[in-house]
Formats: C-alpha cells, sequence, structure tokens
C-alpha cells in the first residue's frame, strides 16, 4: 500500500481486515482522513470506494430481481384481495395500502441503511455491539410502525371523509386495528429479516449497502398485502357480530401496551436513543406523502384493469433503488467527514440534473448502474406480471412502452433527488441514513402514482 507521510497501521473497513494508511495529518485542512480501502481500492468521486461498475451490477441484479418478483406477487395478491368484500365495503384500505407498503421505505430501508454504515464503519466487528444494534433497532422500528400505522389509519379515514363527508365508526376501528397490527407484525418480521442479510452479508464479504434494501423489499410488499387482507377481513366478520366488539380494542391494547416496553430499550441503546426523538418528522413526512399515493390509487383502480398489479411493482422498484444509491452516498460521507460538514470533492448546492446520473459528481457513477437496472428488470416483471394473469388481462405494446418511459423517468428522477437531498441533509447536520430514505422511497410512491396512471391513460 502506498505510505502518504503516514505509518501503517491495521483497521477494519467494510468487514474485513485490511492494512491502510492512517494520515497524522489533517488534509485540506478539513481533518479528512486520506485512506485506501476495501480491498486494497481507492477512494474516489468524493469518497465513492472505487467498486468496479459490473460488481456493484452483480451483486445489487439478483437481490433486485428477487425484489422484483416479490412485488409482482404482492401486485397479483392485491388485485385478488381488491375483490374481497372488506376492500369494497371499507374503501379507505386502499388508501392504507401504500401508506402501509411504505413503511418497508420508512422503517426497513432505513434500518438497513443504518446497519449498512455500522458494518461499512466497523462497529459490527464487536460481537458485544452486534446484539446491541439489533436489539435496538428493532425497538425502535416497532415504536415507529405503531406510531406510523396509527397515524395512516387516521389520515385515510380523514382522506375519506373529506368528499363524502360522513364516517363510519365500524370501518373506522377496523382501519386503526388494521392498520397497527398489519404495521407492527410487518415492521417486526422484515426488521428481523433485514438484521440477518446484513450480518450474513458482512460474513460474506459482500457490500450491503448494496443488497440489503433490496431483500428487505423482496418480501416486504407482499408480506404487509397478506397480513393487512387477512386482518382487516378477521375484523370486518368479527365486527358484523355486535356481540363480539370488544376484539379489537382488546388487540389495540395489548399492542399498545407493549410499545413503552421498546421506548424503554431504544431510549437506553447509544445506537437508537437520539433517532427516537429526532427520527420522527421524516418518518411521518414520508407516511403523509404515501398516502397522497394511496388516494390515486383509490381513484383508479377501479378505472384501469389491471393497475393493481403494477402499482407496488413500480413504487417498490424504484424505492429500492434510489434507497441503494442513498445508502451508499450516506455511508460515503460517515467515511469522509462528520454530519455538518460537506467535503469540497462532494456536491454542494442543488446539483445539473444530467450531473447526477451522467456527470462526474459522487455517485454518478452508482447511478448510472441503477438507471441501467430498470429497463431490463421492468421488462422481466412486466412477463411475469402478464403470465400471472394471461387468461384475464394482457399488455399492449403501446402500454409496455408507455410503462418503460414511466419507470426510467420515475428512477431518473429520485436518483438526482437523492444526489441533491442526501447531501443537503448532511450539511444541516442531520444523519441522511434516517432522513433521506423515508422521504425518497414516499416521493417515488408518489411519482409512481402519478406516473403508472399516466401510463395508464395513455396505452388506452
Amino acid at each position: 500500500m502506498q505510505e502518504i507521510r503516514s505509518r501503517k497501521t491495521t483497521t477494519i473497513r467494510r468487514g474485513f481486515a485490511a492494512e491502510t494508511s492512517a494520515a497524522e495529518e489533517e488534509v485540506n485542512g478539513r481533518g479528512i482522513v486520506d485512506e485506501k480501502v476495501l480491498r486494497g481500492s481507492d477512494l474516489v468521486d468524493g469518497g465513492e470506494a472505487m467498486e468496479p461498475w459490473w460488481q456493484m451490477a452483480l451483486q445489487v441484479f439478483f437481490p433486485y430481481i428477487v425484489a422484483g418478483l416479490g412485488m409482482v406477487g404482492a401486485g397479483a395478491v392485491l388485485n385478488i384481495v381488491k375483490q374481497w368484500k372488506v376492500f369494497v365495503d371499507v374503501s379507505e384500505i386502499v388508501i392504507l395500502v401504500p401508506a402501509l407498503l411504505g413503511l418497508k421505505g420508512n422503517l426497513e430501508m432505513t434500518l438497513a441503511s443504518r446497519l449498512s454504515t455500522q458494518v461499512n464503519l466497523g462497529n459490527l466487528d464487536v460481537s458485544s455491539e452486534q446484539l446491541s444494534i439489533a436489539g435496538g433497532n428493532l425497538a425502535l422500528t416497532q415504536v415507529q410502525a405503531v406510531v406510523v400505522g396509527f397515524l395512516s389509519s387516521l389520515f385515510a379515514i380523514l382522506l375519506s371523509w373529506i368528499p363524502r363527508r360522513k364516517s363510519d365508526f365500524r370501518h373506522g376501528i377496523l382501519l386503526i386495528t388494521s392498520s397497527i397490527l398489519t404495521a407492527s407484525l410487518a415492521s417486526l418480521i422484515l426488521g428481523s429479516l433485514v438484521i440477518g442479510v446484513v450480518m450474513i452479508s458482512r460474513r460474506c464479504r459482500v457490500n450491503p449497502d448494496n443488497i440489503a434494501t433490496p431483500i428487505a423489499g423482496s418480501l416486504g410488499d407482499l408480506t404487509t398485502i397478506l397480513i393487512l387482507a387477512a386482518i382487516s377481513s378477521a375484523l370486518s366478520n368479527n365486527l358484523e357480530s355486535s356481540d363480539q366488539l370488544l376484539l379489537p380494542p382488546l388487540l389495540l391494547f395489548l399492542v399498545l401496551v407493549v410499545v413503552p416496553i421498546w421506548c424503554y430499550v431504544a431510549h437506553n441503546n447509544k445506537y437508537t436513543r437520539d433517532v427516537l426523538y429526532s427520527g420522527w418528522m421524516p418518518v411521518i413526512g414520508a407516511m403523509v406523502i404515501s398516502s397522497f399515493g394511496g388516494l390515486i390509487l383509490d381513484h383508479t383502480i377501479s378505472s384501469f384493469e389491471g393497475i393493481a398489479m403494477f402499482q407496488p411493482v413500480i413504487n417498490g422498484i424504484g424505492g429500492n433503488l434510489v434507497a441503494i444509491q442513498a445508502s451508499r452516498l450516506s455511508t460515503a460521507l460517515h467515511r469522509a467527514s462528520t454530519p455538518g460538514t460537506i467535503p469540497t470533492d462532494f456536491v454542494h448546492g442543488c446539483p445539473q440534473p444530467c450531473s447526477s446520473i451522467f456527470g462526474s459528481t459522487t455517485g454518478a457513477r452508482s447511478g448510472r448502474v441503477l438507471l441501467a437496472l430498470v429497463v431490463p428488470g421492468q421488462l422481466i416483471f412486466t412477463v411475469a406480471i402478464c403470465w400471472l394473469h394471461r387468461d384475464e388481462w394482457t399488455a399492449s405494446f403501446c402500454f409496455v412502452v408507455a410503462y418503460l418511459v414511466a419507470a426510467l423517468t420515475q428512477v431518473a428522477l429520485l436518483l438526482h433527488l437523492a444526489n441533491w437531498m442526501v447531501h443537503w441533509l448532511w450539511g444541516r447536520g442531520s444523519d441522511p441514513d434516517n432522513s433521506a430514505i423515508p422521504y425518497l422511497t414516499a416521493i417515488g410512491d408518489l411519482l409512481g402514482a402519478i406516473l403508472l396512471a399516466f401510463a395508464f391513460y395513455v396505452s388506452t
């Protein structure tokens, strides 16, 4: 390894033991260490590891395809359950769908980004810290899931009440209970999955920034829709019987009584204490944005045959790809400086739209790789959807073209937005691991709902 007026030390980066040079004096007056990391690769593009593009593409592609197929399955399930009695009678549940699916971006992908950063900083190399980080983050996501599930149901009730000026008490109880239980159970399952994936990727010497978020999304949508459909259907049947009205409040009580315990665990954990108090604005803001996407879906699901099959796919794929980009940018910033200080070789201000993908700025190289995955991936998912629903729906050539343009537009806009937002949040002293991904995935949901409706409109 090249020595730069330094002594050789042994350090750990990305979960590996590697010999590296530790600079003894400040670089460019900022105190940033000039180092080589990860299999002797140089840091370029403002601190981004010079990972071969094909290596990143291979690491991302397979989890990306698996995640997409999981979302195809989620779309197939949504296309079926939308005809269930509870979904027809309580139309507000459809508004809940994007908000609850968005929890994957608000909580699980944010969790994956936080854990990936901890791996890349070497904090998970100490066995005693692994349980602390995992337990604290699971407790934190449970608190956030219950709160966001409750607020999502209230927002869905409000959006449904505005045009009709009336609401049903039983429907409200059904929505609140279903939303909170779905959010809590899905978050527990997916949070455990994310922690396992990050731990395994560390042992296999694979960059978790590339695979943790897609795998979190692979079962996220399908799991959430299945849980929501099962719980809402069971509670609907229960509420039809006047002598069993106590069950939903009892279930709510059992969930809420555990929340103080989760709060206590997260508060007493050094890795999650700050997020417990400061991480609410991104999560709640993202929930509101996703709910508007749900309102669009509620109005279009009966107008366009097949839109329910594509909604989880276009939203999930856009969210997965931008979450990977945001996680990589955040890791690069964590390596180069501290929140509040943007190094000179990183993005300052709002970058030019084309430079976020085709330029030489931080993340442009990985942005090109991620954007290149959109068309082949979406073609595979479109074929899978058409095959699953071959007896009831067929995609026209015009629709496929319009859909691919919509998907490319969505991802390109999200990648540019991520390049600006991650650096902007970092400059304000916020940790992008906790703040950027919820906003980006929620905006992806809203863009996906608008662009998908437009694709169906122009193709018909």
